[in-house]
């Protein structure tokens, strides 16, 4: 889990150096906006499954609990 954060801020970090540095010498702002867009939207939908994942492993451990009861 903390490499698929670590993965997602470097994603995130090179997106934005490749952004601000222009990449092709263009300097155009609407694609620095869908850059930082999409960079955003893939580490929501990471934490989004992360989150969930642990939700899951919490509540298959509490059912496992409840069983062995």
């Amino acid at each position: 889990m903390k490499n698929l954060f670590k993965l997602a801020f470097l994603g995130v970090a090179i997106t934005l150096g490749a952004a601000s540095c222009g990449g092709s010498g263009s300097t155009s702002t609407e694609a620095t906006t869908d850059s930082i867009e999409s960079s955003v939207d893939s580490l929501t939908d990471a934490t989004t499954d992360t989150i969930d994942s642990i939700g899951s492993a919490v509540k298959d451990t509490v059912d496992s609990a409840a069983k062995a009861k």
